[in-house]
């Protein structure tokens, strides 16, 4: 094997065994950044040995011992053996050897290690941008200018800001640990908003050049299957896994051939992955069984359903997605799940229910700046024939919007409007 096949294996190897090395040392550390820092050093041993040596045959046990040689070297050089021993060897004979427990802990099945993990990156402590960047460098494994570039900041902001998270878990002393009782189900809300806006950031960029970012979207993917592996139980991790699979199916239909966005009913749902809706149904058929009342994510999941099941636009259950939109909204409230079932009651009774709705969203504070209110208070109002007042709303809207292709579409429906309106008999 070459020197660039050995380097380019070591990569996918370390995008794989990252966050199960992160994690089993950052439960005995109890410090996720020293943990970071102890599995880098044993990439720094592969990419220095295995150039030379090959690749193991089993490159994550490898990793994993490099690892455990460098947690314990760092503890007995910093003093900390005697902490940890103090810690969980209070209870143990007084002559137990302490490295041999620290060996056994590390030896500990990871799957625990990975959902503790998971719960210790999402921490509340944390403000949500900085339980983003850290979830996607620990357990999505991505670099620090690979999170950077996906959500627009420079490099350097980035890394101040997983620095800072990691800062702010230590002094917070977050007890690394997966919550039980009541803190389980609030905790677990965190963890599954952090996936989901990962993915909708993917599924629909707020900035930029791009409409869509698929790679985020896998990544979300990716979390959410490790969660549904870890908690087998939860059915709001099934929802979720549900819901975005049955969300990302539509990707390749999204975007046209030049990357401009193509709206959900002017979609060629013949370009939808069945494959993977399949898997969503599958999911949310889980969700269903574990369930004793829906969630959120199980009522999104059960809205994304509906677009996925019906062959054509003309098909879809618009009568279903308003009711849902209701129960979603009366479980959490929300002006833009208003907006949405708004959307729906237009579709199943006419634009004209669907305006009387969206009006009394207006003054929502919360909407001020969502450019999605004044972008479908333009198309009703279009549907209706008031093609001026159309024109202005997509103009609003396109302004508000940092998306440079969502920017072009609603410019683009503007001047659509504006010469529908031209030709309209006065």
């Amino acid at each position: 094997m070459s020197a660039s096949d050995t380097h380019r294996a070591i990569e996918t190897v370390w995008r794989i065994e990252a966050p199960k090395l992160i994690a089993g040392l950052a439960r005995v550390t109890r410090d996720v950044g020293r943990a970071e820092e102890l599995a880098q050093d044993a990439l720094v041993a592969a990419l220095q040995q295995w150039p030379g040596e090959g690749v193991p045959r089993n490159p994550g046990a490898w990793l994993m011992q490099a690892a455990k040689h460098r947690a314990l070297d760092a503890l007995r050089r910093d003093k900390m053996l005697k902490r940890k021993h103090d810690e969980i060897g209070r209870d143990l004979d007084e002559e137990a050897d302490p490295t041999a427990q620290l060996e056994d802990a590390l030896d500990d099945e990871v799957g625990d290690d990975l959902l503790r993990l998971v719960f210790t990156a999402c921490h509340p402590v944390l403000a949500v941008e900085a339980r983003l960047a850290l979830t996607l460098r620990l357990i999505g494994g991505l670099t620090t200018e690979e999170i950077a570039r996906a959500f627009l900041v420079p490099e350097a902001t980035m890394a101040q800001r997983i620095v800072r998270a990691k800062k702010a878990l230590s002094e917070a002393k977050v007890p690394y640990e997966v919550p039980h009782g009541p803190e389980l189900a609030e905790r677990l809300g965190s963890v599954l908003e952090v996936v989901y806006l990962i993915f909708n950031e993917g599924y629909s960029a707020t900035a930029g050049e791009d409409w869509v970012r698929p790679g985020l979207c896998q990544e979300a993917m990716r979390l959410g299957r490790i969660l549904a592996g870890l908690a087998p139980q939860e059915p709001e991790v099934h929802g979720l896994v549900a819901l975005m699979e049955m969300q990302a199916s539509r990707l390749r239909a999204r975007i046209g051939p030049d990357g401009e966005p193509v709206l959900l009913l002017d979609q060629n749902r013949a370009r939808w992955d069945r494959l993977l809706i399949n898997h969503g149904l599958r999911a949310l058929e889980t969700a269903r069984r574990l369930s004793a009342g829906p969630g959120p994510y199980l009522l999104q999941a059960e809205l994304a359903a509906c677009h996925a099941r019906a062959r054509t636009a003309e098909e879809t259950d618009w009568r279903r997605i308003a009711a849902l939109y209701g129960a979603l909204g009366a479980l959490t409230p929300s002006p833009v799940i208003e907006l949405n079932r708004a959307v729906a009651v237009s579709m199943a009774e006419g634009p004209a229910a669907g305006l009387v709705l969206v009006d009394a969203l207006t003054t929502a504070p919360a909407l001020r700046n969502y450019h999605l209110l004044p972008s479908v208070r333009a198309d009703l109002l279009g549907k209706l024939g008031r093609h001026q007042e159309a024109e202005a709303e997509f103009t609003r809207a396109a302004a508000m919007t940092r998306n440079r292709r969502e920017q072009q579409l609603l410019l683009g429906r503007a001047e659509t409007a504006r010469k529908a309106s031209a030709a309209s008999p006065i």
